[in-house]
């Protein structure tokens, strides 16, 4: 929390200059999204942004997606919108190729199905006047808030995962950067071979290859994507299952930096972040909690178990406060951080728990598709 709130401070006093209005190719790699292709570039053209290039790349869509997006291709006055088909390869095959045709020297990869706010652009460049700074992550916000499962996401993405975001950017050392929307130097992504198609977590690989390679790695929080997360629990665990696995084969790549602080303390004190945050943490919440209750019960003292936990969830009540003032956010969201540890993160760690115990025992798994429902 004090690491994130002195990034904070310090993004305020940078303001948006002419001079950092750089040449930018927004790399949008899609398939199958005929109900959200033709709204999702729409928007793209009203960003705030004096000149840009669109590239839309469709992995071998089998609907109307290819037709919908060619529909608006052309120039926009300062801006050009192209589009590219290919054969289905997956999403990091898409912006491989996407970087390979960008003409420009920075490139935006985002989500099909993501919107960017306006001002996207113009906040998250001027973090490119530092020569070290090879990438920035970008702020993912929940659009569809419909039930609680989507509530408590938006929750989750402002304190569990933005939080963490700012205190790694006051370090240049972000561990991940976001599938929605993340800001490269084109010849960083050149530099360090682009996306990898051997893991489930193509994000935090490439964000990986970028820290180790000698980059460092920043956070803009008004660099804002909308993104729909799963309205149903099951597609949820399945989700946040495959994450797991995903950072586990991206660290796993990275076995001898874990070892070793090779390349700086910042740098390894991220990695072994994302391996407690992946493995550690979710073993200690789950058992922990479970070893708790067991104890107190066994001696007659069942009231502590309640004392604990209000302990606890004005722990997350306070984060959930200061995170969600930080980013002007709906306070409407407050309310679930009562439920947000005992009922949201346990399951989700419970799902960690699963993925590593699979992904060390080498389970198949696919990639599957995500329903979406288009409410972006």
């Amino acid at each position: 929390m004090w690491l994130s709130y002195l990034h904070h401070i310090e993004s305020r006093e940078r303001p948006v200059v002419d001079r950092t209005l750089r040449p930018v190719t927004i790399i949008v790699p899609v398939y199958n999204e005929e109900a959200l292709i033709a709204p999702a570039l729409r928007s793209l053209l009203a960003l705030d942004y004096p000149a840009f290039d669109i590239l839309v790349v469709d992995d071998g869509s089998t609907d109307r997606t290819l037709e919908r997006a060619a529909s608006l291709e052309g120039r926009y006055g300062p801006v050009t919108l192209r589009v590219v088909s290919k054969a289905n390869g997956g999403k990091a095959s898409a912006l491989n190729t996407g970087i390979a045709l960008a003409r420009t020297p920075y490139v935006l990869c985002m989500d099909g199905d993501s919107r960017l706010a306006r001002g996207t652009l113009r906040s998250a460049m001027r973090h490119f006047d530092d020569p070290r700074v090879g990438a920035v992550a970008g702020n993912v916000k929940v659009v569809n808030r419909t039930n609680i499962w989507t509530r408590l996401q938006a929750l989750e993405y402002i304190e569990g995962l933005n939080m963490a975001r700012r205190a790694q950017g006051f370090l240049r050392v972000v561990n991940i950067i976001p599938g929605p929307i993340g800001i490269f130097r084109l010849d960083v992504l050149r530099q360090v071979g682009g996306y990898d198609t051997d893991t489930y977590a193509e994000d935090a690989d490439l964000t990986l290859k970028i820290l180790t390679a000698g980059w460092h790695v920043r956070y803009e929080g008004r660099a804002i994507a909308w993104t729909e997360a799963p309205e149903d629990f099951l597609d949820l665990i399945k989700q946040r299952y495959r994450w797991t696995r995903g950072i586990l084969q991206a660290l796993r790549k990275r076995s001898s930096w874990l070892a070793s602080p090779r390349g700086g303390l910042a740098v390894w004190g991220s990695l072994l972040a994302m391996l407690f945050e992946a493995i550690l943490w979710p073993a200690v919440n789950v058992f922990g909690n479970l070893l708790f209750a067991v104890a107190a019960l066994s001696v007659g003292v069942p009231s502590n178990i309640f004392y604990w936990w209000v302990l606890l969830s004005m722990l997350d009540v306070a984060a959930a406060v200061y995170t969600v003032a930080m980013e002007e956010e709906d306070l409407a969201l407050l309310p679930y951080a009562v439920v947000y540890r005992f009922l949201f993160i346990t399951m989700i760690d419970v799902a960690k728990l699963f993925a590593t115990v699979e992904e060390a025992a080498n389970v198949r798994m696919t990639w599957g598709k995500l329903a979406r429902i288009g409410r972006t």
